[in-house]
This record gives C-alpha cells, structure tokens and sequence, in this order.
C-alpha cells in the first residue's frame, strides 16, 4: 500500500538514474495531481540546464526508462515536458482496499520521531475563558493529535497565567473584602466579574494598588502562607472550571498537562543573570533589556525584550525565556509549537531571537508560533455579545448545543430523545469544524445558519457522511470492520464507475496529509481532505446503488469502499478532535 505520488517518485527517480546517471537518481521528481491525468511529473524541466537538453527530450527519456507495470497506464509527454501518469483502475483499487484494511490507513509511522511540546488553550486563572480561547484551544489539540498519531512524543503544555500583578491584584481584594462576602462568591459563580470588580479598585484607590503590588512580592517570594493559601484556593477552582469547559469541548488537555507561568518562576533570576553574565542584558530607562539585531519600531530605534521591569519585577518575555531553557535542557525537545493569537507574533520573534543570541535555543531545534487568527462577529470585528461584552466560551457552547437542537428539530423520522443525544455532537463539532477548517492564521467570522448547514464544508455535513454509510450497514445487516477484515474472505474492490474511482483514489492521500499537517501545523489541510472525501462519497452515493447493486459482486465491492471511506472520514474527524454521532 503506497501513496500515488510516493511510488510515481520512487520511479521517476529510478528512470532518471537510469537514463542520466547515478548523479541524478536523487533529483526531485516534482509529482503533482495534473487536470490532464492523474499526476504528472515536472522534472524535466528544471534538468533542462544541467543536462543542457530541451526538456521535452528528457521527457521522453525519463518516459522510455520508466517502469510502471501494474501502475499506471503507458506515461505521456505533454507541453513543454509534463510525464503524465492515469493510475491503473485494478492497482487503485487494490491500494484502496489495504487502506481500509491497513490500522494507519496508510499514514506511515515517523522515521525519525520527535519530541514535540504543543503550548496551547493557556487561559487565564482566575477568569472565565472566552471567545478567543476556542482556536487556540481546538486547533492545539488537534495539532497534538496528528502529531501523536503520525509517531512524534507529544508532550502537551497548558502555560497558564497563574502569575503577576493580576494576582497580586485578585488576592489583595479577597483579603480586604473577606472570603464570606457575597462579592468573594464570585470566585466561584462570576470570576469575570471578582476580576472587574477587583480592577476598577486597582485602577482608582492608589493605595490599594501598591498593597496588590506588594502582595505580588509575597505571592513571588513564597514566604507568606496566607497568600499562598488563597492562590492555591483560586487554583484549584480553576482547574475544576477548566476541566468542564475542555469536557464539553472534547479536548485531550487534563490537570497534568497545566504548567503555568509560576513553574518558571525559581528559574527568572537565572535568566537574567545569564543574559547579563553574557553581555546581552543592559539598562534601559531602567528597565534591563535586551536588544535582538534586526527589531526596529517605526522610528527606526531598536526595540527590547524586557527582562526585568523598573520595580525589579520580571514579565511574560522572562518567563517564556525560562519556558525555552527548561523545553531544551530539562525535556530535551526537538520543536516547541505555540498555538497562541497572532497578534503575539512579534513577541514570539523576538524571545526566540534572544534565546538564539544566548545560545539557549540549538538553530535546528523547531520553536514556533502557530499564529491564531480572530473570532469575528457579522460586523467584522472581535465576537460580542449585543451588550459589547467579549463572549465567554462556556456560554458559546451550549447556545452551539441549543441551535444544533432547533436544526434537529426540521428533520423528520427522528423522535426527540435522540435528538437530544445527538444535539451536543453536531453542536460542539460544528463549532469545531468551522474553527479548524479555516486557515489557523486567518479570522474568520462566526456565523451560527452557515456552520450548522446539512451542505457545504461543515462539521454536520461530515457527520452525517459518515452516519449515511453507517446507516447502509444497517440496512443490510453487516459490521463495517467485519467486512473490510473478512470479506469472501478477501473480496476486492472492482471499479467500474468513475465515482468509485474518484473516490478509492482519494482514499489513498490520507497519509500523505496526515504528513503534512504534522510537518506544517496546519489542521484545515486535513479539513479540506476529509470534506473532498466526503463530497466524493456523496457523488459515488449518489451514481452507484450499493445495497441494490446489479450483482452480488459489485455489492460487495462497493460495500467495501463504503468501509473504507467510513475508516478514513472517522480517522480524520477523530483527530480533528469531531465528534461523530452514530445517527443523524
């Protein structure tokens, strides 16, 4: 079982080894899906100088030294040098019908797997998370996911804020207010509103305001028990919050995946006692900084990194300095990826700049920022609630539950306990969906009638794909994975319509995208596979009658990509983090 354009590779270069010389055996073969074949192979042309032939002549050497028997039918020469490629019905079939068989579907286990560090979700403590969490949230943990199925050791990283002057500020109000006031009750019903309420406090009473100040100190320093004892307090109801809402979301992030900003904090003064010891650190507006080469704000004078502030306190670019010492010397990683908003970016650039200079981060070690773009309303701009208040996730998700419940109400034949059941998959996944098949980098804007539709690239279009091909098991009796293992008892895959070809055919790119998304970071590659899988079901569905097929052979064929498709579209969704109700 092989992915097209990795077998068309391994020939083209065999060929041109053949025909050229062992020099070239390693040339790129430029494989592509081509609107005139299948596939066609483009290295003709950029050989043309090096061999100082026309590109059209070594095409047609690489054509005569090809060996593709069983492939693909006879190779042509078109344009200027195009090596055409129409697989063999018989060999994609057979291809087809070990993916469905095969327990990875034909991804391949990584040659050289990695330790990967996935940073995402990171709310706040201590507030409710919001709108904006979703992507970083989702996306992260689908990121996690491939990586983790493509063969890597995923290590996820919840980087909490759980740290810093808002602390300082939280714990200061809760001391002088009481735990037993109504006000303190909202830690635990409206910590959105302890946290404004504690705001406006720190933002008009000066004095209280240097107490929150000085209450970060003890809270830094870890001498005083009382502090200690509320953050601790404020923790735990976090996690209990954070545990419900990543529950209803489906994510894989658990309690010992949290590792926040206070973790590092022993490890600041490190930082900055090296970064001096170097010769990087230096005084500025009495600040201590540090100036990566080549960062300029728009007066071109040279922008810092801020590594400990003018009252001796230490800041994010500290921490996230001693996130990437601890990642490389104590877990030993070979990439770091940080699902976190875009509007970090510069911030990202510059720590991993200074981290470099120190010589911290290895130049072939992968610190990267997986920029996410904005969640936006109608109107183009950040999601709100008709008050203006930012939206909070937990109430984004069960209004998600609720409209998916009034879709489900206009289909007909379903009673209304399933119904019920089935009212949190479509609405979580296609909250979800429509989140992860939108470029990570990209803002999108939220919109409840266009992520809910039966039609189109969405989360219950998908859903209910793969519920139509349960449902013809169903009907006719048989386990899925029962057919695929013990089919009469190897029965193949015969094509005799251009839908089954279509669709075996794309059944066999599942490894090869997987592959990508693990190399890239990028979930909606994966989304745009599964939804092409699913349009091209829906045409076979529709052109070639399974269960009432001409034949007992031809049903049985078809039930078997029927089996195939359904492993590949559950495999996808399923990493995608999709839930997939078994009826729709």
């Amino acid at each position: 079982m092989a992915d097209p354009q990795v077998v068309l590779g391994s020939r083209v270069r065999a060929a041109l080894g053949a025909a050229f010389g062992a020099d070239y055996a390693d040339t790129d073969p430029v494989i592509r899906p081509s609107s005139f074949a299948d596939f066609q192979s483009n290295a003709a042309l950029p050989l043309a100088k090096r061999l100082g032939k026309a590109p059209r002549d070594i095409a047609a050497q690489i054509v005569a030294h090809l060996d593709i028997d069983g492939i693909a039918e006879p190779p042509t020469v078109s344009g200027p040098g195009f090596v055409n490629f129409k697989l063999a019905d018989a060999w994609i079939a057979a291809q087809a019908l070990q993916v469905g068989r095969d327990p990875r579907l034909g991804a391949p286990v990584a040659g050289h797997p990695q330790t990967v560090i996935v940073e995402y979700s990171s709310p706040n403590i201590a507030k409710e998370m919001h709108v904006g969490h979703l992507r970083t949230t989702i996306v992260g943990d689908a990121i996690a996911r491939v990586l983790e199925f493509a063969g890597h050791n995923v290590i996820r990283d919840n980087h909490v804020g759980d740290w810093g002057t808002q602390f300082g500020m939280l714990i200061e109000y809760l001391f002088e207010i009481g735990e037993d006031a109504p006000a303190a009750q909202l830690l635990r019903t409206d910590p959105n509103a302890f946290y404004q309420s504690a705001r406006v406090k720190f933002d008009s009473d000066a004095g209280f305001k240097e107490r929150a100040q000085r209450r970060v100190v003890k809270l830094q320093s870890g001498d005083d028990p009382a502090t200690q004892a509320l953050w601790d307090e404020m923790m735990e109801l976090s996690r209990q919050y954070l545990n419900d809402v990543y529950g209803l979301l489906g994510v894989t992030l658990t309690d010992d995946d949290i590792r926040g900003e206070s973790f590092y904090n022993d490890l600041l003064p490190g930082v900055v006692d090296d970064l001096t010891a170097k010769g990087l650190a230096v005084q500025s507006e009495g600040a201590l900084v540090v100036f990566p080469p080549g960062f300029t704000g728009r007066d071109g004078a040279a922008l810092p990194v801020i590594i400990r502030k003018r009252d001796g306190g230490y800041n994010y670019s500290t921490t996230d300095l001693a996130t990437i010492r601890y990642r490389v010397d104590k877990i030993n990683c070979d990439r770091a990826i940080y699902v976190v908003g875009s509007d970090q970016t510069l911030h990202f650039r510059m720590v991993f700049a200074v981290a470099r200079l120190a010589g911290w981060l290895p130049e072939d070690d992968r610190f990267e920022h997986a920029p996410i773009g904005m969640v936006q309303g109608a109107d183009g701009g950040r999601l709100r609630t008709r008050s203006g208040d930012t939206v909070k996730l937990g109430d984004l998700l069960t209004e998600g539950i609720e409209q998916a419940r009034a879709v489900l109400d206009e289909i007909e034949g379903m009673d209304a306990a399933t119904k019920d059941a089935i009212a949190q998959d479509v609405g979580i996944g296609a909250i979800k969906y429509a989140d992860l098949s939108t470029a990570r980098d990209s803002a999108y804007i939220f919109d409840w009638q266009k992520m809910l539709a039966l039609r189109g690239n969405t989360g219950p279009y998908l859903q209910y794909a793969t519920a139509r091909i349960r449902s013809i098991f169903r009907r006719a009796g048989l386990d899925p994975a029962a057919i695929l293992s013990s089919a009469a008892p190897r029965a193949p895959i015969v094509i005799t319509a251009r839908a089954e070809r279509d669709l075996a055919l794309q059944l066999l790119g599942f490894g090869s995208v997987i592959e990508q998304v693990a190399d890239t970071a990028e979930p909606h590659r994966l989304c745009g596979y599964v939804f092409e899988t699913a349009s091209l079901f829906t045409t076979f569905y529709e052109q070639c009658p399974v269960l009432k097929a001409d034949d007992a052979a031809t049903r049985t064929s078809r039930l078997l990509l029927c089996a195939a498709t359904l492993r590949v579209l559950t495999a996808g969704l399923g990493l995608l983090g999709v839930p997939l109700p078994e009826r729709m």
